[in-house]
């Protein structure tokens, strides 16, 4: 297997605030407004035989309203009558009706075996659909934006297979040739498998070329599938079509079409098996490491070497561990000592205090990290303050304002490790790699639709955006922004569905399954002073988090945010919640 390279995410300490303070209940009504549709959203329900957790996250957790991130405030859906729903907001209180813009050929409700619709705005003038049976329709719309020049016509429409639902797609045009990346997932079954459920996550990389010069029709020029045993929280092509990038739990490879996955299968158990190199545990001040010794070790066998960013553990003359550190460390203060019990102890002074590493090494999975359970608690008191049921919380320690829910462990770390993969389309081969540790993923946004979608992952107590850029080796991930511990925050939410935040990163907001919207926003200038009565220093700046209720009994189906208003579309109406209103 070819290397990849281990890469680490760069955070910008600039953006970054360590004095904040908390989210601050504000009970301002939010204007909320309802539409009632014509004909219910075309939901599909999960079968008896689709029961594990991926065919959860994939299809039961679907989000059933589409941003057309090319034309703001303008979101799409379908209806049971097959029809696709448009509705573009100029005015709160001029709304239309959403208006057909597109009407399935196939009958929905014929198909037992079908998965729910789905579609991607692939550029301005295209889109890839799914009818939910298999097939795939490219379709040209014109200018979406424009009622004079939008036509919506199907340019390509092929059968391919099982049911499948559509996670990307981009445009290219290369050399007068015009074609289409789509970027299909499908949960398959391995008849042959034995171990766990015996199925895969199959996702399928299809390109729909045409040549400009000759009048041919749009068709498949190329089709590779990956295949992966989870399904992926974020799967994105690069903009110039040469690179895929996945988030994932656990990793995707290429297979050649009808290659058998035996190998790649015992290479995973392999790896399970392996016992960790290293423990390591950490305080506010330190790390621990603890080392196995081969037995009749010396103190002459081992050299460790310390720097300010890097370490070097060399073993009878074997290299056993180097790499830059996840942060700074005080390397004069940092020792080594043998145990009776035949282990090497290693201790390393943070140079950062009260920074909590999410690895040791940079992108090292060799080693597991000790939990330790009074960090638990020191933890969990010194994140109470950050979201209050209050509207003027006291900041008094003698009784911290905080949910009501209690903090789980689960709030504080994350056991599944996930990872950031970038894979070339070209040689198929995964070229990068960040082991993203403990930063769970949480959403993903187009900031930009020429640009690949922005994933939101918890750092800490915080959610911080990365934008990917392909072609840039050295800042291929860019932290564009940071919601101040919302990490923390949602964690606390159990009902939660949906979670988005504004393209302009004004604001981030969460649904849960059932009527409720809570919405975190940034923090803005007082017009009034505060002052913060425990440090006796004046507030210049305060975040709200303000919560809507709707007034409905049926689930949420979709949830998408732009920079004005927040959607939240139900089985049988479209609320749109009005949430910038100084504009």
């Amino acid at each position: 297997m070819d290397v990849a390279a281990n890469c680490s995410l760069r955070v910008k300490r600039p953006l970054l605030d360590p004095r904040f303070e908390g989210y601050k209940l504000s009970l301002e009504p939010l204007p909320c407004y309802q539409l009632e549709l014509d004909a219910a959203v075309a939901e599909v329900k999960l079968r008896d035989d689709q029961y594990t957790l991926e065919h959860m996250h994939a299809f039961g957790m679907y989000n059933y309203l589409h941003c057309d991130s090319w034309y703001p405030d303008s979101v799409y859906y379908i209806d049971n009558l097959g029809r696709i729903m448009n509705l573009t907001v100029m005015l709160d209180t001029a709304l239309g009706k959403p208006r057909e813009v597109f009407r399935l050929p196939t009958d929905l409700t014929a198909c037992d075996n079908r998965l729910c619709a789905s579609i991607h705005f692939t550029s301005s003038t295209w889109v890839a659909l799914s009818d939910g049976t298999g097939r795939l329709y490219l379709i040209g719309t014109g200018e979406r934006g424009n009622s004079a020049s939008e036509k919506w016509e199907i340019m390509f429409n092929e059968e391919l297979g099982n049911p499948f639902i559509i996670i990307h797609s981009i445009s290219l045009l290369k050399d007068e040739e015009h074609s289409i990346a789509t970027l299909l997932l499908r949960i398959e079954k391995e008849e042959l498998d034995m171990k766990g459920s015996g199925f895969y996550v199959s996702l399928e990389w299809i390109t729909i070329s045409k040549k400009s010069k000759d009048n041919k029709k749009y068709e498949i020029t190329k089709h590779d599938i990956l295949r992966g045993k989870s399904v992926p929280h974020y799967a994105a092509f690069e903009p110039d079509g040469n690179g895929l990038m996945i988030v994932s739990y656990k990793s995707f490879t290429f297979v050649q079409l009808g290659q058998d996955l035996e190998e790649s299968k015992d290479e995973n158990m392999s790896e399970k098996i392996k016992a960790p190199l290293y423990y390591w545990q950490q305080t506010e001040d330190d790390l621990t490491v603890t080392i196995q010794l081969p037995e009749d070790s010396t103190k002459e066998d081992i050299q460790v070497q310390f720097l300010p960013d890097h370490v070097n553990i060399v073993l009878k003359g074997q290299r056993f561990l180097e790499g830059n550190l996840y942060s700074s460390i005080d390397h004069e203060s940092s020792t080594w000592i043998i145990k009776e019990n035949n282990s090497l102890e290693i201790c390393l002074i943070k140079k950062n205090e009260g920074l909590t590493w999410t690895e040791l090494v940079v992108g090292d999975k060799q080693g597991e990290f000790i939990r330790d359970s009074a960090q638990y608690a020191a933890i969990a008191e010194r994140l109470m303050h950050l979201t209050s049921e209050e509207l003027n919380p006291n900041p008094d320690k003698e009784k911290p304002p905080c949910n009501a829910q209690e903090l789980e462990e689960c709030d504080i770390f994350f056991e599944e490790s996930s990872s950031l993969c970038r894979f070339d389309g070209s040689t198929l081969k995964t070229t990068h790699v960040v082991n993203l540790g403990s930063n769970q993923y949480l959403f993903s946004v187009i900031v930009d639709p020429k640009e690949m979608p922005c994933f939101c992952l918890r750092h800490d107590v915080d959610a911080l955006l990365w934008q990917p850029h392909s072609g840039t080796q050295d800042d291929m991930w860019e932290h564009i922004a940071t919601f101040n511990a919302l990490g923390y925050v949602q964690a606390s939410k159990r009902d939660k569905k949906f979670f988005a935040c504004a393209p302009n990163y004004s604001y981030a907001a969460l649904c849960e399954c059932l009527r409720r919207v809570f919405i975190y926003r940034q923090p803005t200038p007082m017009s009034t002073v505060l002052y913060n009565r425990k440090e006796g220093r004046q507030v210049g700046q305060v975040a709200k988090q303000q919560v809507a209720s709707l007034e409905t009994n049926d689930p949420i189906l979709g949830f998408q945010a732009t920079n004005e208003r927040l959607f939240v579309l139900t089985t049988k109406n479209l609320f749109l919640i009005k949430v910038n209103t100084e504009n």
